[in-house]
């Protein structure tokens, strides 16, 4: 099977998804970078095909690399193409005969039909801006022109010319393109580009990832700060009019050489033969691992079929990047690997809106990566497969828990019918290293006193609630309390998503058993209840159950293991609640557990950000 389908240079392919309609353009052959704020050769091919399509919403030039223009800037352009299309369907207005050799004013005539045949089929396409210009420039002249004109023929056949160039000029005047450049229009020189650049600004990314990246920085931005994550770099700005910080991220896919991306895309291709069965995502990690021996080995094997002499550490950069953008989530993996980023969240319909984050010391930040739909809809695949459970019209929620290299995170999907724009994402990420109650007191977030007294209550196998509001870190605050239990006790927890750090606590020698029940809003699927998985721990001997969240009906389950006392040991869990009132509410009146029951509660501690 070849490599690559050799396809005819600037040909070009209407792709409709939903209501986006994009005009891709394969530019593979050709000698320059397509552009349109560099070329107008590009501008101008690019403005013909809209005339034959019509209407779109996405420009995309496929050669290595995507360039995108958005839909405000697709806009831009679809409006110059309805003008031309309009004007070469009124060529008779233009023609020689219309432009007064007929009443034998044949000196000017000829100069007249080159300009404006010039302007509407050359000028337009490839540069606009230089159209407008010389047509007001025209017009300043044929002014002048006409107040020195003698004859009556004369001032009949500028009167008409000079109401031709006016009829252009008004279409111009009122499109976005020319009310963006009227800054800039002072002073214009025919064939500078410059302003283009300051309207035209394409999102740029390899072939083979499927999420847009803003690589350029803001102009006009603020740098706050800036590190390296990894080979990531990572760039904080302030930008004018604009509310939230930018989070500005350049992952190495970006800075690789064009024999490096050519080995990349080849590579890809290769290994986007195999499609992985369903039961080889029961373990992600071993998956991984395969897919990067065999990359490692294709792309050493590349490079010695190219004639390229790599480096090992630059072939194992090259295999991180390409199984990141088979069988992992792209640069949602780059912004999860950051220690400092809490939340992420995807919103839909994709393409039009950037991710968005929770940084720990800017707080809401937007991102300059764009996931696009295509992408959206393989990240939910994998996440279907990876859970087990079901993603679809009749379940269009999912909640799981994503395991990456160098991060953890929560996961919650909505889809159609829920979410009528597609699918959207929020990203909840787990810190590296488990919490403890003695690095709660070193970043000021419990005093030594509450952080004695909780270790004290934990000893004397009391039940905790721990309670807080959304984002309040109920969660956190329970792993450190599972911290404090002694390591000669066994440990039982029951989730519905995987969030406490278990596999952490197993490294450091604990007795820990991990129980993942239903989610309390998934239904068909052949996963345990939350109320029958508490009930089962009441059959595995003395333990300490640690409930993951007392969401529904587990709650009568988990009131009724801690009144009969048989896991002798400490019974916690988190519950939404701002107040210990707040809590009590909810147990007895929403979840209806007995007032009498409510009583085997010995603490309530609310988490408050």
């Amino acid at each position: 099977m070849p490599l690559f389908n050799k396809k005819k240079v600037c040909s070009y392919e209407i792709i409709r998804e939903g209501d986006e309609i994009t005009l891709k353009i394969r530019c593979e052959g050709c000698s320059f970078s397509p552009s349109l704020e560099d070329n107008p050769q590009c501008m101008s091919s690019t403005i013909t095909k809209l005339v034959e399509t019509g209407p779109v919403t996405k420009i995309i030039f496929s050669q290595k690399r995507d360039y995108e223009y958005d839909f405000d800037q697709t806009q831009i352009l679809v409006e110059i193409a309805k003008i031309y299309k309009k004007l070469a369907k009124q060529k008779k207005l233009f023609d020689y005969h219309n432009l007064g050799s007929d009443a034998g004013c044949v000196k000017c005539s000829n100069t007249r039909y080159t300009q404006i045949q010039n302007i509407i089929f050359n000028m337009l396409k490839s540069d606009p801006l230089g159209a407008y210009v010389e047509i007001k420039r025209l017009l300043r002249r044929e002014k002048i022109n006409l107040d020195k004109a003698a004859s009556e023929e004369c001032i009949r056949c500028g009167e008409k010319f000079s109401s031709l160039l006016k009829y252009i000029f008004d279409l111009l005047d009122k499109t976005r393109l020319i009310s963006l450049a009227r800054p800039h229009i002072a002073g214009f020189r025919l064939g500078d580009r410059e302003c283009y650049r300051q309207i035209f600004t394409p999102s740029i990314k390899p072939d083979f990832m499927f999420t847009k990246l803003m690589a350029a920085y803001p102009l006009d931005g603020e740098e706050l700060a800036s590190y390296m994550l990894g080979e990531n770099e990572v760039t904080i700005f302030n930008v004018p009019d604009n509310i939230l910080y930018l989070y500005h991220i350049l992952p190495p896919e970006f800075k690789i050489s064009e024999e490096k991306y050519d080995l990349l895309d080849q590579a890809r291709k290769i290994i986007s033969e195999y499609k992985p069965k369903e039961s080889e995502f029961v373990n992600p990690e071993r998956m991984r691992q395969v897919f990067y021996n065999i990359g490692h080995d294709l792309i050493e094997d590349l490079a010695e079929h190219n004639n390229l002499t790599i480096k090992s550490k630059d072939v194992d950069e090259l295999t991180n990047i390409l199984v990141r953008y088979t069988v992992g989530f792209g640069l949602i993996e780059v912004l999860l690997q950051d220690e400092r980023i809490q939340d992420v969240t995807i919103n839909s319909p994709m393409g039009q809106t950037p991710m968005f984050v929770v940084h720990q010391d800017f707080g809401e930040c937007m991102t300059n990566v764009i996931p696009t739909r295509t992408g959206s809809e393989s990240w939910a695949s994998k996440l279907r497969m990876l859970s087990g459970r079901p993603l679809d019209e009749a379940n269009p929620i999912l909640d799981t828990e994503l395991i990456i290299p160098g991060a953890r995170a929560r996961v919650a999907v909505i889809s159609a019918p829920l979410n009528p724009s597609g699918i959207a994402y929020a990203f909840r990420r787990h810190r590296d290293k488990p919490w403890t109650l003695p690095l709660f007191m070193k970043n000021r977030m419990i005093s030594p006193l509450a952080a004695g007294l909780i270790s004290f209550i934990v000893d004397g196998s009391r039940t905790i609630l721990v309670a807080g509001t959304r984002s309040a870190g109920k969660t956190s605050l329970l792993a450190a309390i599972m911290t404090e239990i002694m390591r000669k006790y066994r440990v039982i927890t029951i989730e519905d998503t995987l969030e406490l750090p278990v596999n952490s606590l197993r490294k450091l020698g604990y007795n820990i058993q991990s129980m993942k029940v239903a989610a309390a809003m998934t239904k068909g699927t052949t996963e345990v209840a939350a109320d029958e998985g508490i009930r089962t721990t009441l059959r595995m001997g003395d333990s300490c159950l640690i409930v993951g969240e007392v969401r529904s009906v587990e709650a009568l389950a988990l009131y009724e293991a801690m009144r009969v006392g048989a896991l002798a040991n400490v019974v916690a869990g988190t519950i939404h609640g701002d107040s210990p009132y707040g809590v009590y509410d909810r147990v007895v009146n929403d979840l209806k557990v007995p007032k009498t029951s409510f009583k085997a509660t010995d603490l309530i501690i609310v988490a408050n950000q």
